[in-house]
C-alpha cells in the first residue's frame, strides 16, 4: 500500500508539471491571437500556470477539510522558491535583481507573509504560553474574511502590473499563430491534468504521512512543497543556464506573492485555514528568510554565488529543523 501512494504521488506531480505546461502553452496562444503583449502574458498566465500545482494541492486540501497541507504546501513552497530555486541559480551564475522588484515586488511578498502571520493569530501564540503548547495544537486561523482580503490585494497587483505594462510596451515577437479550438483544448487538457494531479497528491500524501508517522504540516512543508515548486524550479534553472539570470528573481518573487494572495486566499476563503504551532514558527521563518533575500538583492543589486551557497545551506537546516520537531 505504501509503495501504490508512492506511484500515486509520483504520477500526480508528473500530471502537476505537465498540465501547469500545456495550460500556459493554450493559454499564452490563446491570449496571442487577442494581441494581448507578451508581457502582460508572461505576468499574469504564465505566474498562474508555475503556479497551478500549487493552487490544485491547497485548494483540494481546503475541500477535503486537511487545512494544514494547504497552508504548509504554501509556506513550504515559498521558502524553497527563495532559497533553492534563487540558490541553485545564484551557484549557476550570479543573479542580478531588476529595480522593480527590489522596490515593488519584494516589499509586497513580506507584507503578505506578514498579513498571514497576522491573520492567523501568531503575534497571540507568541504573547501565549509556548513551552506547554504542543507543535500540532491549534492556535488560530486563516479565516473567510482575510482570505477574500488577499485575493482582492491579488488583483489589484495584478492589475497594478498590466497598468505598468501598458505605460512602458515593448516590441512583439511575431510568432506563428495557433487556431483557437487548439488553444482550448489545450486549456482544458491543461485543467484535466492539475485538477487530476492536485487531487492525486493530497491523497497519497495524507496516506504517506499516516504510514511513516508523519504530521500532514510536515509532509506538507517537505514533499508536497518541492514538488509543487518543480515549474518555478526548472523555469529559473533553464534560464540561468541560458544566461538569463534576470528571470529568475522576478519568477520566485511573483510566484510567491500569487501563492500567498491568490492560493492561501482562495483556500481560506473556501473553508477557514487552520494554523497550528508549527505553521506560526514556519511564517515566521519564512518572514525572516524573505528579509535575508531582500538584504542580498540589496548588495550591488545582484545575489552572488557566496549568498546562493547560503542560501541553500540555510533551506537544509530549515528542513533538518522541521523533520526533528
Amino acid at each position: 500500500m505504501f509503495i501504490l501512494n508512492i506511484t500515486i504521488l509520483t504520477a500526480g506531480f508528473f500530471a502537476l508539471i505537465k498540465g501547469a505546461d500545456i495550460f500556459v502553452d493554450g493559454s499564452a496562444a490563446l491570449a496571442r491571437n487577442f494581441r494581448v503583449p507578451a508581457l502582460i502574458i508572461g505576468l499574469t498566465i504564465v505566474a498562474l500556470g508555475t503556479s497551478a500545482p500549487e493552487f490544485a494541492v491547497s485548494v483540494s486540501a481546503a475541500l477535503q477539510g486537511s487545512n494544514e497541507i494547504a497552508l504548509s504546501n504554501v509556506v513550504g513552497s515559498n521558502m524553497f522558491n527563495l532559497l533553492c530555486v534563487l540558490g541553485t541559480c545564484a551557484l549557476i551564475s550570479p543573479v542580478p535583481v531588476d529595480k522593480g522588484v527590489i522596490k515593488r515586488d519584494f516589499p509586497i511578498a513580506i507584507a503578505s507573509t506578514v498579513f498571514v502571520f497576522i491573520a492567523a493569530e501568531g503575534a497571540g501564540f507568541f504573547r501565549g504560553n509556548m513551552r506547554e503548547m504542543g507543535m500540532e495544537e491549534r492556535v488560530g486561523s486563516v479565516s473567510r474574511i482575510a482570505g477574500l482580503i488577499l485575493i482582492t490585494a491579488c488583483i489589484a497587483y495584478i492589475g497594478f502590473l498590466i497598468f505598468q505594462a501598458k505605460r512602458s510596451p515593448e516590441n512583439e515577437e511575431v510568432r506563428e499563430r495557433i487556431p483557437v479550438w487548439k488553444c482550448v483544448l489545450l486549456i482544458l487538457l491543461g485543467l484535466f491534468f492539475i485538477v487530476g494531479g492536485g487531487k492525486a497528491v493530497v491523497y497519497s500524501a495524507k496516506e504517506i504521512a499516516r504510514a511513516a508517522g508523519m504530521t500532514e504540516t510536515l509532509i506538507g512543508l517537505t514533499i508536497v512543497a518541492v514538488g509543487t515548486s518543480l515549474p518555478e524550479l526548472v523555469t529559473s534553472v533553464v534560464a540561468a543556464g541560458k544566461g538569463q539570470t534576470e528571470l529568475a528573481v522576478g519568477n520566485v518573487a511573483g510566484s510567491n506573492i500569487f501563492n500567498l494572495m491568490f492560493i492561501l486566499g482562495v483556500s481560506a476563503a473556501l473553508n477557514p485555514v487552520t494554523v497550528n504551532a508549527a505553521s506560526v514558527y514556519d511564517m515566521l521563518i519564512l518572514i525572516l528568510t524573505s528579509m535575508l533575500i531582500f538584504l542580498f538583492s540589496l548588495t550591488a543589486r545582484k545575489i552572488s554565488r557566496v549568498e546562493g551557497g547560503i542560501m541553500l545551506a540555510v533551506y537544509a537546516a530549515y528542513v533538518v529543523f522541521a523533520v526533528l520537531r
